[in-house]
């Protein structure tokens, strides 16, 4: 039996206890909430044995074999560091740090530890993406020529997840005074990661375009400066040659949370779609090239982050996406934060 600890309880938390509920040989064991109360709470609703207002206390009780790292961002470094010292396996949320240099170094932390450590970079559960690295692998679209990758958000044009000009948790998202770094910094790692692990390819150099938009009267609500990029646009060249787009946006009017990618070879092409729960799948190979005809194919169901990193902790080796690879997006990403603001291409090393 894997003992599990939930390391914070805010909105991500009941997802965990529903994932890993699902998972045989699993027990979240304990709960921790620095905020009196909360964890005691979260406890008795979800049935979990013991709860901890501190992570200190959770370690000096010790009766647990990993932890779901679902604190906010910014406190992912020093509570996965602090686990990984005491030699606990760990499965974070996303993104890992908010940086590189403090991504890797949790990565070199959790590898000398030699524990299990994992990125819970969701869109991984689409098994769209999954079979379309399986198909680009197995060369059945050819050399790839074009990778075209979009994640389209709309709130700040829709009021479908509520009114962004007077909700704190939407306005602190448009404010780096307040922890903000954008859409590129929110979403930017998954499309990242969806798009080169789709293409498994690695993205060599890139050149990006950040936009903060005009959106209130000097741009600012409240105590809410609204500085942080609304639009990321980045044109990358890839290891094989290949050419990509990837672009992020909260002013794409029309969808609600939306990825595609799309992937053309000199064999064929794939198409792959999903909002985070339903996933479509759409080729062009053989015969159809010749008259631009696209099949959609059936899916089967895969195995998901959850139960990934316990079958990870089953085997006693590392899962996929790990801390190396989150690290390796951030790379990414901070590469995209000094282009724009240099206005210049970037090789990534």
């Amino acid at each position: 039996m894997h003992r599990l600890l939930l390391l914070g309880t805010g909105g991500i938390a009941g997802h965990h206890v529903e994932e890993f509920a699902k998972i045989p040989g699993c027990s979240i064991v304990a709960c921790v909430d620095q905020v009196p109360g909360r964890a005691a709470a979260f406890a008795a609703t979800n049935t979990i044995g013991d709860f901890f207002e501190s992570l200190e206390a959770a370690i000096a009780w010790g009766q647990f074999d990993a932890a779901i790292n679902a604190t906010p961002d910014g406190a992912h470094k020093a509570t996965t560091l602090a686990l990984l010292a005491a030699g606990k396996h760990v499965f974070c949320e996303k993104p890992l740090a908010p940086n590189h240099a403090d991504a890797l170094v949790m990565t070199e932390a959790a590898e000398a530890a030699g524990v299990v450590n994992m990125v819970n970079l969701t869109y991984r559960n689409s098994p769209a993406i999954q079979e379309a690295r399986r198909m680009v692998q197995a060369g059945e679209i050819g050399e790839l020529r074009h990778v075209e990758a979009s994640y389209r958000q709309s709130w700040l044009v829709s009021k479908s997840w509520g009114d962004w000009r007077v909700e704190d948790k939407w306005l602190w998202r448009l404010s780096s005074r307040h922890g903000s770094t954008g859409v590129l910094g929110d979403v930017g790692i998954h499309i990242l990661d969806f798009a080169t692990y789709g293409a498994a390819d690695d993205i060599v150099s890139l050149h990006a375009d950040l936009v903060t938009f005009p959106k209130a009267e000097g741009d600012r609500i409240g105590d809410y400066v609204l500085d942080a990029n609304d639009s990321a646009a980045i044109t990358a060249r890839m290891k094989s040659g290949a050419l990509a787009t990837i672009v992020a946006s909260r002013y794409m009017t029309g969808n609600t949370n939306e990825l595609s990618l799309a992937m053309h070879g000199t064999k064929g092409a794939i198409k792959v779609e999903t909002d985070g729960k339903v996933s479509h799948l759409s080729v062009c190979v053989g015969k159809d090239i010749d008259h631009q005809r696209w099949r959609t194919l059936s899916l089967t169901i895969v195995k998901r982050n959850a139960r990934r990193f316990a079958e990870a902790l089953d085997a006693g080796r590392n899962g996929d996406p790990s801390f190396r690879r989150a690290a390796d997006m951030q790379k990414l990403i901070d590469a995209a934060f000094e282009s724009s603001a240099a206005r210049r291409p970037l090789t990534v090393a």
